[in-house]
């Protein structure tokens, strides 16, 4: 994706987002020369990965293919193992009309989806064989606010504002708007988008950049090779 074009998107989702009365925490609106001003005091926000991130998913057709992310919250994924600590992480998401959030899974991630305003949010759903792949005929049953759900395998859970879908580790899914673009909410244990996204076709979690323009803001990929 050029850079331009992510710079976009980040400012028509800002405005987007706080149609809705959400707004983002003030590091949200650091440049990239204030975040490496200030990186000694910015350590929890580098290596929690919070902050912005647009993802085609490496196929370069974003409108078709992509999602846009903001990670508010996160925790350690080492307090998991204890049982004690930060064990949480929140995102405010993008999903726009008929753009797809390809089908994956996560490993250790369980997370509440939620709708928060917009259109339909659209997830077809499966769940997992014994070796983790997709199961084509398994009955899914997932919690949608507190109410459980048995659906046939690949069927397509359809949630209005409001509404939400609780997925545990192995649950396979695919999202997407329907009817206009989706202000989602997620609500999930610690996030680790480096390692704990299993797509079922063989392709990247992020985007490459071609830098023809300065980025507004960093993406959370951009860290480690502008921040370090």
């Amino acid at each position: 994706m050029q850079r331009s074009r992510i710079n976009e998107i980040i400012e028509e989702a800002d405005s987007f987002i706080r149609s809705f009365g959400y707004v983002l925490p003030p590091f949200a609106y650091f440049s990239p020369d204030e975040m490496k001003a200030r990186r000694a005091e910015i350590g929890g926000i580098i290596d929690a990965r919070l902050g912005w991130d647009v993802t085609d998913y490496g196929q370069g057709k974003f409108d078709e293919l992509g999602l846009f992310l903001f990670t508010v919250r996160n925790g350690r994924a080492a307090d998991l193992g204890t049982g004690r600590g930060m064990l949480y992480a929140e995102k405010a998401m993008i999903s726009r009309k008929d753009q797809i959030s390809p089908m994956h899974r996560h490993v250790v991630k369980a997370e509440d989806i939620i709708n928060r305003g917009g259109g339909k949010l659209v997830l077809e759903l499966y769940m997992s064989d014994a070796d983790g792949n997709v199961d084509e005929n398994a009955e899914v049953v997932v919690p949608t606010d507190g109410i459980l759900r048995r659906m046939k395998a690949g069927s397509r859970l359809s949630l209005d504002p409001g509404e939400s879908v609780t997925l545990l580790p192995g649950v396979w899914h695919a999202f997407w708007g329907e009817g206009g673009d989706v202000f989602i909410g997620e609500v999930s244990t610690v996030n680790d988008d480096l390692t704990d996204n299993i797509f079922r076709e063989p392709i990247g979690r992020f985007s490459t950049i071609e830098e023809d323009v300065a980025p507004t803001h960093l993406l959370v990929s951009d860290y480690d090779r502008f921040l370090g």
